[in-house]
């Protein structure tokens, strides 16, 4: 005749946990800052303007054509460089350049 199933009994944890963290203020070299600027976008761009991107990223100092608006909270456009890649950048990262510039 079988037995019973015996029950399986796990070992607990123990590790004490230690005294409680104290308050933790997040400090950061990676930390980010807001341009309260953005939210005003750069007057006097329209579809098909030559622009040059500005501020940081990856296409930063690339001549581009602006191929379309996007208004929300921060007023951007999308534009194609001149790599043929398309990008969403900020208007106010968008400076005009003249169509004999480069």
């Amino acid at each position: 005749m079988p037995g019973r199933k015996r029950k399986v009994v796990y070992p607990t944890n123990s590790k004490p946990k230690g005294p409680p963290r104290p308050d933790f203020v997040y400090t950061s070299s990676n930390a980010v800052s807001i341009d309260l600027k953005a939210a005003e976008g750069r007057a006097g761009l329209a579809v098909g303007d030559r622009v040059r991107i500005t501020g940081t990223g990856l296409y930063s100092g690339e001549a581009a054509v602006i191929e379309r608006f996007s208004f929300g909270a921060i007023p951007s456009a999308v534009v194609r460089t001149e790599g043929g890649r398309s990008r969403q950048v900020r208007t106010v990262d968008l400076e005009p350049i003249g169509p004999d510039k480069a």
